[in-house]
């Protein structure tokens, strides 16, 4: 074959090559060409950013409005955690009641079931659920002031008490400690002295010193649950009742009860509690938190307890209510001397330390 031949030949073959690699989708590679990129050097896919947990979402029981001393309290807590949290807890507070009295919600927490994670209480409704300590704090007369009482709240004891519950296997313990003011008597009937108790059906919770309390003074304590308090005034089921001056207005007892007598008795010691449930599905940094929030909140109740609770008692004089201050409170103390003795006979020492503070 001649040389020439061979050489149209090979063309024709290198056309119908190309032809068919372009037919196919495909690209003869050319020397000015950049090879195709190795596995190193291809860039690694955008990270895909860790999914965000769930907050966690505490329930919180109030048996006040949020407009009293305690429930602006409960609010300013609230805003704390969530804040210093970043959002990584929710404290969803149920108030005025809704969720039971103070009795009904510990009942719920103490037995489990985790409806109600947390809940602010009075210091004394402990006691009936072995609070030994707790008691203590609502011993008439024991505080002789508000700073008396800050005096303990912000000592070295205040966490042994706040343990307590925990400690004695209760399944709650304390977070941080609080006060509603001063509680005080009040009654349909006009009174104007503790004479005027005497033989009375007057409304207290279930506590034992509070109605050795009642009993000294010579009324007739009697077990009414709180939500229940303002028919049972209305009805005649009780004569009166005690409580401190912004729940008694906020929870419109004035309207049925338009006697006040500022005798003082107990200071409202409070303290909001966490089921150890609810405590131990929280992280140490979670848990770290609620304690630094409780502190912020006690201070806040702090300053504005004092001040609410003077404007209210203003507001209810100027409607009309019949408030009768009390001159000599040496009565008052003589009558339930033998009730502070048989509540503070297995803790004196200790007991005696609270009353030393002041």
């Amino acid at each position: 074959m001649k040389k020439g031949f061979k050489v149209v030949v090979l063309s024709l073959v290198l056309v119908l090559f190309a032809a068919t690699l372009a037919g196919c989708g495909l690209k003869s590679p050319t020397p000015a060409e950049a090879p195709a990129p190795t596995l190193a050097e291809t860039p690694a896919p955008a990270e895909t950013p860790a999914p965000v947990e769930p907050a966690v979402t505490l329930v919180y029981a109030e048996v006040n409005p949020l407009d009293t001393i305690v429930g602006k309290v409960d609010t300013f807590y609230k805003e704390k955690v969530e804040e210093l949290s970043g959002g990584s807890i929710i404290i969803d507070v149920q108030a005025s009641g809704v969720l039971g009295s103070e009795n009904d919600v510990l009942d719920t927490m103490l037995g489990g079931g985790g409806t109600i994670d947390m809940s602010r209480i009075s210091a004394f409704a402990l006691t009936s659920y072995g609070g030994e300590k707790s008691k203590l704090l609502s011993i008439p007369f024991t505080f002789v002031s508000r700073e008396h009482f800050w005096n303990f709240a912000t000592s070295d004891l205040a966490p042994e008490f706040l343990l307590e519950p925990q400690e004695n296997g209760s399944g709650v313990r304390g977070l941080f400690y609080g006060e509603e003011g001063f509680r005080h008597f009040f009654t349909v009937d006009p009174i104007s002295d503790i004479e005027d108790l005497k033989g009375m059906k007057l409304r207290v919770s279930n506590d034992p010193v509070m109605n050795g309390m009642v009993e000294g003074i010579g009324a007739s304590p009697t077990v009414v649950s709180f939500g229940e308090l303002y028919s049972a005034l209305q009805t005649g089921v009780v004569d009166g009742a005690e409580q401190p001056i912004a729940n008694y207005k906020s929870n419109g007892f004035q309207e049925v009860a338009p006697n006040l007598i500022l005798d003082g008795h107990t200071l409202g010691a409070i303290q909001v509690i966490i089921t150890d449930e609810a405590w131990d599905k929280l992280t140490e940094e979670q848990q770290n938190v609620l304690v630094e929030a409780g502190k912020l909140a006690s201070e806040f109740n702090r300053q504005i307890s004092e001040e609410a609770e003077n404007k209210v008692l203003e507001e209810l004089k100027a409607d009309g209510i019949n408030v009768v201050e009390v001159e000599d409170i040496t009565p008052w103390q003589e009558a339930v001397k033998g009730v502070i003795e048989s509540s503070t006979a297995n803790n004196k020492e200790l007991y005696q330390q609270i009353v030393d503070m002041k």
